[in-house]
Order: structure tokens, then sequence, then C-alpha cells
């Protein structure tokens, strides 16, 4: 084949992304303003390449086609339905970066990265044996009222990590999704100082502070252990389109040190949003189809896992009113300074964006923080029956206020 005619097909073939890359850069207004990105401040005007980079080091899950039916007879791709669900993906997946890699991780193309950010990605990959497959979100949101290849909702996607995230031993989350715009700080302090072990383990086991040698350690040695949170706090922010009176605060969730962003979009249209420039929100797109990945020798080609090409963006007022906000809190002392964080800057409204409690409401029914299944997972593997899927009570926990 000649030379020229390969070349171009090569060029032709990467152009449109060179174009949309410099338009994006030209189109960045010259502006003095932050940028926020996940918790992150980048000053546009002299960080702009900084600020490409923290965007594309974040996991981008896509639709894709060519994998495994779904229940051995479904859908082959979730090409048309799977949007929030992908976004449900990015969304986790940003908090176990926090939680095995920190915040301050990066990615590199083609440059060797820890052991653990090949777990975390192996938990995503479309099998039905990865914890977070489209497969295992699907077939849970089935428990959800969702038949397969329904789209979802940012509340749905929410329930289904929650009730995943009990198989998922290696992680050991606790997912707290707030009910009735409420986020209950007693609640969640009960849910994290769970011990981690089951009433089997511990009959075998004694807890470690019964043990001689913590014994002279004092009362802090028996303190359960934080568990890592995940906290989703699903809202509606308007009737028909967001009201403006919630903006500054929607925006000012994404400049916290635990922010994970944002699930919404438009109506049947999901998107993962991750920061802000002014009024614009910045967001990873889920609508493009890439052919599925498996593992080779181990590993997974990542290459199709980053948003190489810069991220789009939309004005907040055209942001549909449905959304679900997404924190991380590694420690209790992250969930402390996010408490504070949210009395000083969200309480603050007239008309607040949501409530913060310290005590349960006694209206509602008691809070039992979900127990765990005695099938586990060690990360990346997950239970391969969907017949002990359906012996978990699906519908054990609270009624979710729906969006």
């Amino acid at each position: 084949m000649d030379l020229r005619i390969w070349g171009g097909k090569v060029l032709s073939k990467y152009e449109n992304q060179i174009t949309i890359f410099a338009d994006y850069l030209e189109e960045f207004p010259d502006t003095d303003e932050l940028v926020w990105i996940l918790g992150k401040q980048h000053l546009l005007k002299t960080e702009k390449s900084k600020l490409l980079s923290d965007i594309s080091a974040r996991l981008w899950f896509t639709y894709r086609r060519k994998f495994s039916p779904i229940g051995g007879t479904g859908p082959s791709s979730d090409a048309g339905w799977g949007c929030m669900l992908r976004c449900g993906q990015m969304m986790l997946a940003q908090a176990l970066i926090c939680r095995h890699l920190g915040r301050d991780w990066n990615w590199a193309k083609q440059k060797e990265q820890p052991k653990e950010y090949q777990r975390i990605l192996q938990c995503f990959l479309d099998r039905k044996d990865c914890c977070y497959s489209i497969h295992q979100m699907a077939q849970m949101g089935v428990g959800e009222g969702k038949s397969i290849g329904e789209w979802f909702g940012p509340n749905t996607v929410a329930q289904v990590l929650k009730k995943l995230a009990l198989f998922d031993e290696w992680n050991s989350l606790a997912v707290y999704v707030s009910m009735d715009n409420t986020v209950v700080i007693e609640d969640i302090k009960k849910m994290c100082h769970t011990l981690p072990l089951s009433a089997e383990t511990a009959a075998e086991s004694p807890p470690e502070c019964l043990n001689d040698s913590t014994q002279s350690k004092g009362p802090s040695a028996c303190s359960p252990a934080w568990k890592p949170l995940l906290l989703i706090v699903p809202l509606r922010l308007g009737i028909n389109q967001i009201n403006p009176v919630y903006v500054d605060a929607f925006k000012e969730c994404f400049k916290m040190p635990q922010s994970l962003g944002a699930l919404g979009g438009k109506p049947n249209n999901a998107y993962y949003f991750i920061g802000f420039l002014g009024d614009e929100l910045i967001f990873l797109d889920p609508h493009t189809t890439q052919t599925f990945v498996d593992t080779e020798n181990g590993t997974v080609d990542d290459q199709t896992f980053h948003c190489l090409q810069p991220p789009q963006r939309m004005n907040i007022l055209n942001l549909d009113p449905s959304v679900a906000l997404g924190f991380f809190c590694k420690e209790e002392k992250d969930f402390d300074s996010w408490c504070s964080l949210v009395q000083k800057e969200i309480l603050k409204e007239n008309l607040r964006m949501f409530e913060l409690v310290q005590k349960h409401p006694s209206h509602w029914p008691p809070f039992v923080p979900p127990a765990k299944p005695e099938v586990t997972t060690t990360g990346a593997e997950f239970i391969d029956s969907t017949e002990q899927l359906e012996e978990f009570d699906l519908e054990e926990d609270f009624e979710i206020l729906s969006i």
C-alpha cells in the first residue's frame, strides 16, 4: 500500500480528535477563574495541561458491545440504555481510586501503574463475574423494578451500588444513600463503625479489644475501625428544570475535598459531572460505543478506559433536576470535615438543597446497617450465580423517596 494513502487513513482516523482537542483549548475563556475538578482547583490561565491531565486520569466507562449476553440470553451491548449505569460506575471507580491510591494519584498513557489500579479496573469489566460489571448492575436493577435494558435514574443506580457493595469484601465500602433529602449523621456513624466481622467469624474469634495484648491500651483499643464511606445524596432540584436558587450550593459540592461529582444529565441522557467553570458543568460522557475489553495475562489494556479527548461542558441551568451527589470519606475525620463544610456552605441557604441532621428522625423506621451477605468477593471476582443474588433480600432496606 502507498504509504501516503496509509498515512492519510491514519490521519483521517485521528484528525477529529485533534480538532476537538484544539477547539476545546481555544474555547476555554481567557480568564483568571478557577476550574474545580472533584475537590481540586486549577487556574485555567496557567494550568491547562495540569487540568487536562487531571481529567484524563479519571476512569471513563462508556457503552460497550460484544460482551457476553446479560443473564445468558439478554443484550450483549448496553448502547442506548446503559449510560446512567456507566456514570454510576465512574463515580464508584473514583471512590475506589481515592480509597486505594488517593485523590492525587495520576495516570499517564503506557505508564506502569500500581497493582491496585489494575484490580480496581477489573472490578468493572463487562463480565458476569466482575463485581460492578454492567451484568451485575443490570441484574441487581431488577430488584429495583427495572427490567434489563431499561434506563436507570440516579436514585436507582445509587440503590444498586449500595447493594452490590455488600458483596465486595476487598474494597469494603459502607454505602449510604440518603432518604428524603436528609443525611443522618448518627446512622452513618453507626454503619461505618460496624465491626467487619460476620457473626460466624465473631463466634470463633473474639474482637481484638478482648485479647490480653490490647486490654492495656485502654478504651480506644475497643473502638471499631471506620469503614470507608461512599455517601450518595439523590436530589430533585426543581420540577421540570433546576431551580436557580440551588446553583451556588450545587457548585459548592464540587469544591469539597470529599467530592465524587454528580450523576445526572438530561432525560434519558446521563453524564458524570466532575467539576465546573463559572456556570458551566464539566462532565465525562458515556455515549461512545466501544468494543468489550477483557484481561490478557492478568492485566487489562486500559487505553479505552481514559478519555483522551477533552470533556464536554454544559450550562448548569440546562441540567435535569434529578441528580445524585457523591462523596467519599476514607476516615471518620473526613466525614466530620464534610459535615462542617455542609453546615457552613449548604445549610446557610434559605432554601436548602438537602438537610444534615444529627439524630435519626423519630418518624422513620429504625435504622439497621445493611447486613453483609455470606457470599463475598475478593475484588474483581464476584458471585457467579444469579440465584444467590435472588436469595439476598433486595427489599429489606427502607423505601427511598422516588425521584
